[in-house]
């Protein structure tokens, strides 16, 4: 949640295109559905399932579970106050208009029900709730009306609920005719309702409010008495479109009667109530930033960095056996990793793919790819049948995979496989055979590509090659070997190798030599290695940590994490890299990975870390990648001992010598374009803020 927050303050930040606003507003709505639907759901499941042993805040699950719930209120307020004070009048002012059904002139009305009568009403079922008629089974998540309705021929009977779904086919804004250059819109669901009339007659109409449900989405099997995990899985996804309600959102204004049934209905506490003062699903409003033509509005478009062979290589191949190729997403084209699949897939000289699929594009040339290269070539594809919200497009993937004559395993029972790896065999023109592979820190996804920062590491070093080979042994024969090194395999070796790469630095630092860790990740929650960062602060190691998401280390406590500084980065870009750096007494080690430092990550998937080793690569992360995150005083939230966050920019003002603003993304753009200079980044990294004071007992 409080990353969310941090992405709220960016809607709200007008140093941001408006369109730009509008969208990070829908991302925080679709990420709290996520979060109430799973993280919400799940800490429900565990009271009802009886613990009540306290986490690490010292908080039981249903004392988590209030504060909790407290918190989404607060947070959808901020959520109705950026749309209604700031966005929705700003984009009027825009000629970007969402008017109320009083609003519209004749032609606007004329034209709307039109459309209505064409497009909406057809997919529309109106139902009534009596006897005869059972409340129908609202699916997760669908917008729907809720009507008091009282039949007219019985004036003083009962009143009685109706419930219209609205279809999901059809965009929510519907656009009305307007003048050049304006973008008037209408609600469907105040277009549905403004023709409710027709579709209850004989009701007289006394209230109507719209409203939606979010319901537990966590999947439920024994993956061991399964089977077929596939099947298993397509069983639970129909399941869990009828999981047990954990959220009613519904209009601010609607008649307490209404409410009180729906909650009645949905067996919900008061508190798991939502009124929005405006459109119910927030997340919705992304049809603005994709349907409105204003690149006015938004950041300006920005092409990466075009890959380029060198004079002697004709081939990726030519150039991967020269040295390894390091590629910063979106900064640089992800058109090389496609290109290497595909490449792979029509080279006859390539005889064996392998590669893991977690999440991808339904139209991605690398599904296209691994099919293409069935009809020639040995092809092997572990996909994750798990991916969260992917499930469903995986097992289609899986089945036409298999139709076509991939070999598809479903990694190891008990497992995720989250890793990113793809390998190539090919027999060469000098007559050897190698191992290509690509290693990264991103899914497969060409599209997400373009918006998420990962790093891609190309290479053809037999080393660690050969050990990519094994971690596919591993995945489809469930074969262990003792040593995966260069690589660190979780669950296998990785958490107790990044446990021994803190020691080494806690003992270089107590030697006097050069001792400083910086680890960039999406999440910090593995007790172990925060307590081994804790004994490394103590010792006089420097820690950097960048962190996007949730951190549950407390920086910057007095005898205790004095010279551990957390910062998180929320800007243009999902920051979604994993990179690990070590300065190891003066010989730097940095590593690359799909795993963070989570419970989850070290223990319950299949993940790998890879060294980077080419030494252009090398420095290109510890002088370009690094350093331009750690200076990063505008986009970047500086955790706080107790922690909270503070916005970078807002310590400037206090900041000697006076430190000019430097935003990392922008900064890693422009020299993608040439347009900047490595000189460009602030040399030292911003100094440690001032912090609120607090000690180790806290």
């Amino acid at each position: 949640m409080e990353f969310n927050r941090r992405v709220l303050e960016e809607a709200e930040d007008p140093a941001n295109p408006l369109l730009e606003r509008v969208k990070f507003l829908a991302i925080t709505a679709s990420n709290l559905d996520e979060y109430v639907e799973i993280r919400q759901a799940g800490l429900l499941q565990r009271i009802e399932d009886g613990y009540r042993e306290p986490g690490f805040d010292g908080l039981r699950p249903d004392e988590s579970l209030s504060a909790l719930t407290a918190e989404i209120h607060s947070f959808v307020d901020a959520q109705y106050r950026c749309w209604n004070d700031h966005l929705l009048p700003e984009l009027r002012q825009q000629g970007v208009r969402l008017l109320e059904w009083e609003e519209l002139d004749e032609e606007a009305r004329d034209f709307a029900q039109e459309y209505f009568q064409r497009e909406v009403d057809p997919l529309l079922t109106p139902i009534s709730i009596d006897p005869a008629h059972p409340f129908p089974r609202v699916l997760n998540m669908a917008l729907c009306l809720a009507l008091l309705l009282r039949l007219k021929r019985r004036s003083s009977g009962p009143q009685v609920l109706g419930v219209v779904t609205v279809p999901r086919a059809l965009p929510r804004f519907v656009r009305l005719p307007s003048p050049e250059g304006a973008h008037d819109y209408v609600l469907l669901q105040d277009l549905i309702a403004q023709n409710l009339a027709g579709m209850y007659r004989g009701y007289e109409m006394l209230a109507r409010a719209a409203f939606r449900v979010t319901r537990n989405s966590n999947l439920y099997f024994e993956e061991e008495e399964a089977r077929s995990l596939l099947e298993t899985i397509r069983v639970e996804l129909h399941n869990r479109r009828k999981g047990d309600a954990v959220r009613l959102e519904i209009e601010s204004g609607a008649d307490l009667e209404i409410v009180e049934r729906l909650r009645v209905n949905f067996e919900l506490d008061e508190d798991q109530v939502f009124r929005g003062d405006g459109p119910v699903n927030l997340s919705r409003l992304m049809f603005f930033y994709g349907g409105v033509q204003r690149p006015d509005l938004k950041f300006p478009v920005f092409t990466p960095r075009a890959f380029k062979l060198g004079r002697k290589s004709a081939t990726i191949f030519d150039e991967l056996r020269q040295h390894d190729v390091l590629l910063h997403h979106p900064y640089d084209s992800y058109d090389p990793v496609v290109d290497f699949i595909e490449q792979g897939a029509e080279d006859p000289a390539v005889v064996t793919m392998k590669q893991t699929l977690y999440r991808t594009s339904q139209d991605s040339p690398v599904f296209q790819a691994l099919i293409e290269a069935a009809t020639t070539k040995e092809t092997t594809l572990v996909v994750e049948l798990m991916a969260r919200f992917d499930e469903a497009s995986n097992i289609r993937w899986a089945r036409s995979m298999e139709d076509a004559g991939v070999q598809v395993f479903h990694g190891v029972v008990g497992l995720k496989t989250h890793c990113k790896l793809a390998l190539l065999v090919r027999r060469d023109e000098d007559g050897v055979t190698r191992r290509y592979c690509h290693l990264g820190t991103g899914n497969y996804n060409p599209v997400t590509a373009r918006f998420y920062t990962d790093l891609s590491l190309l290479t053809c070093d037999p080393r660690m090659t050969e050990r990519v080979h094994m971690v596919f042994n591993y995945l489809t024969a469930h074969a262990e070997i003792d040593d995966y090194r260069p690589l660190l395999v979780a669950p296998l070796t990785m958490a107790e190798s990044f446990l021994g790469l803190i020691r080494r630095e806690q003992e270089h630092a107590q030697a006097g030599r050069p001792a400083h860790i910086v680890a960039k990740m999406n999440a910090l929650l593995e007790p172990s290695v925060i307590e081994a960062l804790y004994k490394a602060s103590q010792a006089g190691v420097e820690i950097d940590l960048i962190v996007r998401g949730l951190s549950i280390l407390r920086p910057g406590v007095k005898g205790l994490s004095e010279r551990i500084r957390v910062r998180s980065i929320v800007g243009r870009f999902l920051e979604h890299s994993r990179i690990f750096h070590f300065a190891n007494g003066g010989d730097d080690e940095i590593y690359l990975g799909s795993a963070d430092w989570m419970p989850r990550n070290l223990f319950e998937r299949c993940e790998v870390a890879f060294p980077v080793r080419d030494p252009a690569a090398l420095a290109r992360i510890h002088e370009e990648i690094l350093p331009a995150y750690l200076a990063d005083n505008v986009k970047a939230r500086l955790q706080q001992p107790d922690g909270s966050y503070l916005r970078a920019s807002k310590l400037l003002k206090d900041a000697k010598p006076f430190a000019s603003p430097f935003s990392s993304q922008e900064f890693l753009m422009q020299l993608a374009e040439g347009k900047a200079e490595l000189s460009a980044i602030p040399r030292p990294a911003v100094s440690k803020p001032p912090a609120k004071k607090a000690n180790a007992a806290d």
